[in-house]
């Protein structure tokens, strides 16, 4: 029997991803920004096919089908109709996205046959059809509920359903303009940080609300903007918003409500600020448990799988998980648009050719990009100058040895091995590290590594069979997906990754999904008698994370990292200052105060 290749893709919207499948398992997944170097490229994601059909050894000719993530022709009514509705007042909009639209997305079966030169079958998803299964089937859950929480797919916003081995259904919609992520994406625009991308930031500016502030002052700004019903459904008050209509989000009324014109990006960050930021994330949640309630009691399960944009917020999904009806819960690891590009290729596998969920065709890790042998680094460094000085070590064994002594000894390191990571987060293979234990590594790794603003908090990455020790948390959570309370009596071991609330977002290690990467935290907790390490993701501000040797060696030169790890090999910058560019760093550090 010959074996079955299923290309899904995501683009021309926010990020661009390709995901191949072979008889139902993942073979390769990558992010286009990754190899363009160029953030939320949302562009025809041409690179990343050809790494995803150079890693399976195949031709474009041996590919069985093409699926698009979402169905353009409905996107384009839904538009069209909206701005129609609000003419005159959509004509700006209307004329921006004509141009797009009839250049492009419009003609998008043509676009991916001309783009692949493929005559095969090109098949479309629904959008939140997609979410849901890239949720559901990467799951291990053989039954599920399962809801889909975005910004606006086609047309709709929010998705519940439920999935039993390969049958997967969506009973239950919201439709736009109602929509839980343009009300975060609407608010993100107000407080002076960038739609579409900066959302996350939010979310960890919240807690300066809560503990310093008084976010309760602007709740009922926020029950203003949107209504929530008993059964979850909700319904903004679109008196408030400019998205229908304009190239903003929000307009005069909302701006009056909130008391007063947006922050402008880059300026001082109040204390209102972070009350309205807590507020929002405090209305989020009430709204999204609202919807989890309800999709228990429409499909009963133990199980709750989540996908769309909505699902990345991991503060939201920590409270489902404590105080939710369900026992278990998933998180797609590349819950935006560019992890729509699996579910679209896993729903033709599993429901449309009806091929039964098995243990391989699930998720068991998101290491599915490139990954670089010794000779090809050692390459790279030659290549990137010549007068680079670095150390390889013969073994695994005496590398993490020696990392973990690093560790302890205060420095931050850029860790790069093995496959690249897909979805937004950098999970062991392409992460900066260093010493939870050092309160000063905070400020250190956020202005004179990541070039980002000082409010931002760290995630930690703890040993699994250690995580219920020093987190309120007993479930493993692998992908960075869960917010959970550090111990009380543990916070002021581990205060790196402590947030100013007193809880961390947490990715569970363990042996089986990531070898080195745990042993690497293993030997630290030999030595130091603490299982916990600070991880953030490999790249400065406004960079995707690396990708390549090449681009983990210029994120080196160019910061303040202590040391560069990529398989084999050890570079130090004690050893390498003068080759060190601070072009990369002054470009930054203009926008914050280092003291």
């Amino acid at each position: 029997m010959s074996d079955t290749y299923i290309l899904g893709l995501s683009c021309y919207y926010h990020d661009s991803g390709v995901v191949l499948l072979k008889n139902g398992v993942i073979v390769a997944a990558a992010q286009e920004e990754r190899f363009t170097r160029k953030k939320h490229d949302d562009g025809f994601p041409s690179e990343a096919i050809s790494y995803c059909l150079e890693e399976a050894g195949i031709s474009k000719a041996e590919l069985n089908y093409v699926i698009f993530y979402d169905k353009p022709l409905s996107k384009f009514e839904r538009i069209l109709m909206t701005t129609i509705d609000a003419w005159p007042r959509g004509y700006r909009q209307m004329l921006q996205s004509l141009s797009l639209w009839l250049s492009k997305k419009l003609w998008m079966k043509q676009q991916i046959a001309k783009e692949l030169d493929f005559d095969g079958e090109i098949l479309f998803s629904e959008h939140h059809m997609s979410h849901a299964a890239s949720t559901f089937f990467s799951s291990a859950f053989s039954d599920s509920a399962v809801v889909t929480l975005d910004g606006v797919g086609e047309w709709e916003t929010t998705g519940i359903g439920y999935g039993n081995n390969s049958e997967l259904k969506l009973t239950h919609a919201i439709h736009f303009p109602h929509s839980l992520g343009l009300l975060y994406s609407a608010v993100t625009g107000y407080l002076g940080f960038k739609v579409n991308s900066a959302e996350y930031k939010v979310m960890g500016l919240a807690p300066y609300g809560v503990v310093d502030g008084n976010p309760e002052k602007y709740m009922p700004a926020m029950h203003k903007l949107i209504d929530i019903k008993e059964d979850g459904s909700y319904k903004l008050n679109m008196k408030y918003f400019a998205y229908e209509y304009g190239l903003r989000m929000t307009n005069r009324h909302f701006h009056k409500l909130f008391g007063g014109a947006p922050r402008k990006a880059e300026s001082e960050l109040e204390q209102k600020h972070k009350d309205i930021a807590a507020a929002l994330q405090m209305i989020t949640e009430e709204a999204v448990m609202g919807i989890v309630r309800h999709a228990y009691k429409l499909h009963p399960s133990d199980n709750l799988c989540l996908s769309g944009g909505v699902a990345l917020n991991c503060v939201a999904n920590g409270k489902i998980l404590r105080e939710g009806p369900f026992k278990n819960i998933y998180i797609q690891p590349a819950s935006g648009d560019a992890g729509g590009a699996l579910g679209a290729a896993q729903y033709l596998w599993h429901t449309v050719l009806g091929n039964s969920k098995t243990d391989d065709t699930c998720m068991k890790n998101v290491y599915f990009g490139p990954k670089f042998s010794d000779e090809n680094i050692e390459n790279q460094i030659r290549n990137t100058n010549s007068q680079l000085k670095w150390e390889k070590f013969n073994g695994t064994d005496d590398l993490v040895e020696h990392v973990a002594s690093l560790i302890d000894g205060e420095n931050v390191i850029g860790w790069f091995q093995g496959r690249m990571e897909f979805g937004p987060r950098a999970l062991g293979n392409r992460s900066i590290i260093a010493d939870a234990r050092r309160k000063e590594n905070w400020q250190k790794v956020n202005l004179k590594i990541k070039f980002r603003e000082s409010f931002r908090p760290f995630a930690p990455s703890v040993l699994e069979d250690h995580v219920s020790d020093w987190f309120e948390l007993d479930k493993p959570s692998p992908y960075m997906l869960l917010v959970a309370d550090v111990k009380e009596e543990k916070r002021a071991e581990i205060p790196a990754i402590t947030h100013v609330d007193g809880s961390a977002r947490i990715q569970t290690v363990n042996r089986e999904e990531n070898s080195i990467y745990y042993d690497l935290i293993k030997k630290f907790y030999e030595k130091t008698g603490c299982p916990v390490i600070i991880n953030t993701s490999f790249n400065v501000r406004g960079e995707p994370i690396v990708c390549s040797p090449k681009d983990a060696l210029y994120c080196f030169l160019n910061t303040e990292m202590d040391y560069l790890v990529m398989g084999s090999y050890l570079l130090a910058k004690k050893d390498n200052k003068h080759l060190v560019d601070s072009s990369l760093r002054d470009k930054y550090l203009g926008a914050f105060d280092l003291d």
